[in-house]
């Protein structure tokens, strides 16, 4: 089994050695459609922290929940639709957030004469915010994943540290949860876990104990994430293997200017988090489109006019590689002429361009299709 190094300070980039490849596989990940609560799960943001001052403390608390409110609709549209389509939707008032609200969570709650501190989560209407980007144009998946199970390991100068005191770890459990459309598990820690896997065997890969955590949560991903702290307000991040959404490959530098490490951490597994969604997001919204396609395609009956055999297997070739063409059926073939039943996604006049850059010339007459090479 391999082995990861992570240089000291100012000794390079991590470097991740090809045996934690195996160290970060799947057990036979399927696609199967999620059941809506889970979908609902989603529309969740919990815990968003605010700390607001005002002439009182009821203005102060009206302030922050308009506070929190706002950023939780952003980070939901993040989430399901990615940053792109939150910048579109930055004029939207208080008043037009408020509305897709379905209901709010308040905890740890503190107040002053003129101040109030909370966390306050935020539970989103499904069908209100989907209306909303449907009407914008902004494709959005609500979706989730398969679990994903994150082991943070923290790698000091006197080795990797996993279930003692581990900031790495921390900063996982105040972002990564249930509710992101690839939903994060995180080890617990407890005897049963320190008892099954060591940090050192995290970092040598050793299989047969990686195997046996990810079996005790159930989870049909492992990912490994090692973060070496470089200087006060920086740290070193890296994570590699495969996620529900495709190939994951971090290795890179996180500085803040201020909060020291923590902070640090907190923005490297934001980051983390981010594109796991966008990977996820991208799959289902690649499948749906091809879906569409597949939905949409017509098949066309078409007669290619042969020299010889020879001819057939050069027009049958550029056929294939036609944009919008997804497939051929033969349905007889002589020296002098095929048949054939090609399923295609574009109207005729726009599959007669297609093919004409393809070298073919497609062409109806007699109420039949014929289809020549130039």
């Amino acid at each position: 089994m391999g082995s990861i190094h992570l240089g000291r300070h100012g000794a390079g980039p991590l470097v991740l050695a090809v045996g934690l490849l195996a160290l970060l596989a799947v057990l036979a990940p399927g696609f199967t459609p999620p059941l809506a609560a889970k979908e609902h799960k989603v529309f969740v943001v919990p815990a968003v922290p605010v700390d607001e001052t005002a002439q009182d403390a009821q203005q102060a608390k009206m302030r922050a929940i308009l506070k929190a409110q706002r950023q939780a609709f952003f980070r939901l549209v993040r989430r399901l639709a990615g940053e792109k389509a939150a910048k579109r939707l930055e004029k939207l008032s208080d008043r037009d957030i408020g509305r897709l609200l379905s209901s709010l969570s308040i905890t740890d709650e503190r107040t002053g004469a003129n101040r109030y501190i909370a966390k306050i989560g935020v539970r989103f209407s499904p069908r209100k915010v989907a209306r909303l980007l449907r009407k914008r144009g902004i494709a959005f998946v609500t979706r989730q994943a398969r679990p994903v199970l994150v082991l943070p390991v923290w790698i000091t100068d006197d080795g990797p540290v996993l279930w003692e005191d581990n900031p790495w770890l921390r900063a996982w459990r105040r972002h990564a949860g249930e509710h992101d459309l690839v939903p994060i598990i995180l080890p617990a820690g407890d005897d049963i876990d320190r008892n099954t896997l060591t940090a050192q065997e995290a970092v040598d890969g050793d299989k047969a104990a990686l195997q046996a955590l990810q079996l005790r949560y159930g989870a049909d991903y492992l990912l490994a994430a090692y973060a070496r702290p470089e200087g006060e307000n920086a740290l070193h991040a890296a994570m590699t293997g495969r996620s529900p959404g495709g190939k994951l490959a971090f290795d890179k530098r996180y500085e803040v200017e201020q909060g020291g490490l923590d902070a640090a951490a907190d923005l490297a597994v934001r980051r983390f988090i981010e594109v796991m969604n966008m990977k996820w997001r991208q799959k289902v919204l690649k499948r749906e489109q091809e879906r569409r396609a597949a939905r949409a395609a017509r098949r066309m009956t078409i007669v290619v006019p042969l020299n010889s055999l020879r001819e057939w297997q050069m027009v049958r070739a550029r056929l294939l590689t036609t944009p919008g063409v997804r497939g051929v059926d033969v349905r007889s073939l002589s020296g002098s002429r095929a048949v054939v039943r090609v399923l295609t996604t574009l109207q005729p006049q726009a599959l007669q361009r297609s093919l004409a850059r393809s070298g073919l010339h497609l062409e109806s007459a007699g109420g039949q299709w014929y289809l020549r090479a130039y």
